[in-house]
């Protein structure tokens, strides 16, 4: 029941697609275009932290109200001025309290949530957080359409009540047992953080006002400077959080957010290699390679050593609408699942690391025992989803009414079909190519779309495949699973959202969610449901998984060291320092001799 606004957010600050409307001031005024006061003081470069990102192609400058372009903001360093309830450690599979001490279900029916704030939190104007903020943050999203967990405020939340200053009880209209997790707890691009009622009330409407200096803070860091060639922060020295026992004292004292998007990769990577920047965006295998080659103080998430990546939230599979003919015919969709040869995309592509993939959700831990459940395996082997078969997708191709052409390519009624894959140089400019030639092996008329028109192909439902990620399930499977739920599908003609580009619609797929989604995931009801709906799923082939997402970040270790990695659990959080975990990865930084 996630909102999923936050792939495309990912999306558009890799400038891959066009950033949404600037917002403006309440008075009518344009945001400013630059924001530079008199001086700066100096703060040497071994107590700086540099980062490559794409600061201001998302969001106006000046905008620091969570509430304007919600979802955007924390990439370009909000992540440093606002916090949430708790954090989650995906890879230690655990909640991080923050602002608050504890945030509990009160009952066994998942209809009463209480949560206790540690009431040593302030705000950046040293006024306390108290339940008043909670509340207020809360009632927001109810009332607010254009905040991203609207929805599930509107449809589950029944009453919110300050029980004393620090004590807040959310009770529910059904059972919400992902609330918590999925939209209370902040991890990747995921849950909110907690705004200000005292400063948000006095405001004519708080989801326009962009804050600029004005706005109070929970997080470590203010703005200091901010242009479209970077963002300055510079670290508060009575930050609640170091006092309350939650962290040390951070020894980054300035991050410095570099606008890349203009650059060529090549200039950001020797930028990297000359140790101007300590960290940036993610890369391709082949860059951060050579990355690695030329100095040896920069790792990734596994060292020197391929595969360089940590596990993403974002499995990539080729998408298609399912209402448009031919892909509307299963076993068309079939055909081209048996087309894609796994096994070879692991061994070309990352040297024998298990990323390719079966599944629409990431196998952390949870979802790991979930997938080797017997209930799914039972599914897997009835489906094979991971088959490569050529002859068994010629089969299916002609039975489907399709024949060969002279030139080898499926076709019917005198066209062949349209096996062209929409997707974004940046990001699938390894994979994708590799998919097409595995689809013209097999007869399909396939080629790749890096366009600037591929993200709206993928909107509109043109013919064609859409290389995707699915960004939602991270603790169970249940948010994957109901990307497809019949509600959701949008008809021809109209624009498909993110993550919902199949356009599919099954009575029985929906029944089955229907039933489990008021279910704890360790529940053996919800855990029986959930695999017959991905056996439904491998059956109708609704999208074909390709691959697990990497994020292959470069960490220079030449001013800074303690960067998250395989071999560095820390507290179990992601190496991507704009995610909203990305607070914790820049405070928990420490200094080299250099």
């Amino acid at each position: 029941m996630i909102k999923l606004h936050t792939v495309a957010a990912a999306v558009v600050s890799l400038g891959l697609i066009g950033a949404p409307v600037a917002a403006v001031a309440q008075t009518g005024a344009p945001p400013p275009t630059e924001i530079a006061p008199a001086s700066l003081p100096d703060v040497p470069r071994n107590q700086t932290l540099n980062l490559a990102w794409g600061v201001s192609a998302s969001s106006s400058i000046g905008t620091t109200n969570p509430w304007v372009l919600p979802g955007y903001t924390h990439q370009e360093g909000n992540n440093l001025l606002f916090e949430p309830l708790m954090y989650f450690g995906i890879y230690k599979n655990e909640f991080i309290p923050w602002l608050a001490d504890s945030m509990e279900y009160t009952n066994d029916d998942f209809t009463a949530l209480e949560i206790k704030l540690n009431p040593m939190a302030k705000w950046s104007d040293g006024e306390p957080v108290t339940g008043d903020d909670v509340v207020y943050t809360f009632e927001g999203q109810q009332k607010y359409e254009t905040l991203p967990y609207h929805t599930q405020f509107a449809d589950l939340v029944d009453t919110i009540t300050a029980t004393d200053e620090y004590t807040v009880e959310v009770t529910f209209k059904q059972p919400a047992p992902r609330f918590k997790f999925e939209v209370l707890t902040e991890k990747f691009d995921t849950g909110i953080p907690i705004v200000p009622e005292h400063w948000m009330s006095q405001q004519e409407d708080p989801t326009k006002a962009p804050g600029l200096d004005e706005i109070p803070h929970s997080g470590p860091y203010n703005i200091v400077a901010w242009n479209t060639n970077q963002k300055i922060l510079d670290l508060r020295d009575d930050w609640w959080a170091v006092e309350a026992g939650r962290i040390e004292q951070p020894a980054v004292k300035r991050v410095v957010v570099v606008n890349i998007l203009n650059q060529p990769i090549d200039t950001v990577a020797q930028r990297l290699v000359n140790n101007e920047f300590d960290s940036s965006v993610d890369m391709r295998a082949q860059i951060i390679g050579n990355i690695l080659q030329q100095n040896p103080e920069i790792q990734s998430w596994t060292g020197t050593e391929s595969p360089y990546g940590y596990l993403d939230w974002w499995p990539n599979s080729l998408w298609m609408n399912t209402q448009l003919e031919p892909y509307s015919d299963v076993r068309v969709r079939k055909a081209i699942s048996l087309a894609i040869n796994r096994d070879l995309i692991n061994e070309v592509l990352y040297e024998g690391a298990e990323i390719a993939t079966i599944y629409p959700f990431p196998l952390y831990p949870n979802l790991q025992a979930f997938a080797d459940s017997p209930e799914v395996k039972a599914e897997e082997e009835k489906y094979s989803p991971w088959t490569f078969d050529p002859d068994q997708s010629a089969a299916l191709m002609e039975e489907a009414g399709f024949t060969r052409s002279g030139d080898g390519l499926w076709e019917k009624d005198g066209r062949t079909l349209d096996a062209t894959i929409q997707a974004f140089e940046s990001i699938h400019g390894d994979i994708a190519p590799v998919l097409a030639e595995m689809l013209r092996q097999a007869g399909f008329d396939s080629n790749v779309n890096f366009g600037t028109d591929a993200y709206q192909n993928m909107v509109d439902g043109k013919a064609g495949f859409y290389l995707f990620g699915h960004g939602a399930s991270l603790f169970d499977p249940f948010e994957a699973l109901n990307l497809f739920h019949g509600k959701y599908s949008s008809a021809i003609g109209s624009s498909a959202g993110n993550n919902r580009f199949s356009r599919y619609a099954n009575a029985e797929y929906d029944a089955l969610l229907d039933d489990i989604q008021s279910l704890d995931s360790d529940d053996p009801k919800f855990i029986e449901g959930a695999a017959k709906a991905l056996g439904i799923y491998w059956r109708d082939v609704i999208d074909v998984p390709v691959i697990q997402w990497l994020h292959r970040i470069p960490y220079n270790n030449h001013y800074w060291t303690n960067w998250p990695s395989a071999s560095n659990e820390g507290m179990g959080i992601n190496g991507a320092f704009w995610a909203h975990t990305g607070m914790l990865v820049i405070t928990g930084l420490q200094p080299s001799d250099n």
